[in-house]
Order: structure tokens, then sequence, then C-alpha cells
């Protein structure tokens, strides 16, 4: 396992993760995308990644809860990394996804009625690569943690 920067373990970085993800959220959807629809933090600084919206029910609460992610195109599928920062633990919209995998996918104004699965291994292991080359902050994410970070592939509904 490599070294995570110092204080990612820190408890209030969930904390500012969900903080900030609310906010992102909010401004997404009043532009449909065109302010908040880019990440461009770590290795997206100098090459930027589109972000999607990901609405998935909560396994506890039954209310609904939206997740602001990088996500890969892959035909008629969405993909999404459960890396949380490479934190031990997998988000709260992973877990609920499992428990209820209905949820809808907003990329810029399209939103679409999708299921959710984990990849299979070898899924995971022919997509890792693509979302790597996307973003490539997901491999010192799996680097920092003993869990294997789960990919999620949105199928339509």
């Amino acid at each position: 396992m490599q070294n995570k920067p110092p204080g990612m373990d820190a408890p209030w970085v969930p904390k500012l993760i969900k903080h900030m993800s609310r906010i992102n959220v909010w401004v997404y959807r009043r532009t449909n995308g065109r302010v908040g629809g880019t990440w461009r933090v770590g290795a997206a600084f100098r090459k930027p990644v589109k972000l999607a919206l990901l609405t998935h029910t909560g396994r506890k609460s039954g209310k609904e809860f939206t997740a602001p992610l990088l996500f890969l195109r892959d035909g008629e599928n969405v993909v999404f990394v459960a890396s949380q920062g490479g934190l031990p633990k997998n988000p709260q919209w992973y877990h609920n996804l499992v428990a209820t995998p209905e949820c809808t996918v907003q990329v810029r104004s399209d939103v679409r009625r999708m299921v959710a699965r984990t990849a299979t291994l070898p899924e995971r292991a022919v997509l890792w690569p693509r979302l790597t080359g996307l973003y490539a902050d997901f491999d010192s994410y799996q680097s920092w943690t003993e869990r294997e970070i789960p990919v999620v592939i949105c199928e339509p509904a």
C-alpha cells in the first residue's frame, strides 16, 4: 500500500466531500452541467474530466441522494468508480446501489433511468485501464486502500 497524503483519513474528509458534493449538485442541476460539470482536481488539473449526477435511493432512509461523479461511457452504459478518494470504506452511494440498483444518471441535460451493478472481475480488468486513462488518480486511490475499489456499471433500464 502506497503512502497517502497526510490527513486523508481525518474524520472531516468525508464530511467535506459530502458538503462540496451538495454544492456541486446544486450548481450542476441549475446549469445542466455547464457549470460544475467538469472535474479539475489532481490528475484532472491539466486533463479535465466530465462529471455526471448519479441519483440513488438510501438503503436505510428511502430518500433520494445525488452524487456528482467522474464517469466513463461504455456504449450505452455509464461506468463509475467507488473510490471515495482512496478512503478505507466504500462510499454510501455504492452501498445504496447494491441495496437498490435502480437509479438515474444525468449527463449535462440528458437524464436516464438505469440499473447499477458491480463489474465482474473480468469486466473490471478491462475497464480499469480505461478509467485510469481518464483519471490517473484512480491508481493512487487504489494504492492507498486495502479494499478493492468497486467499478459500477449502470445499464439502461
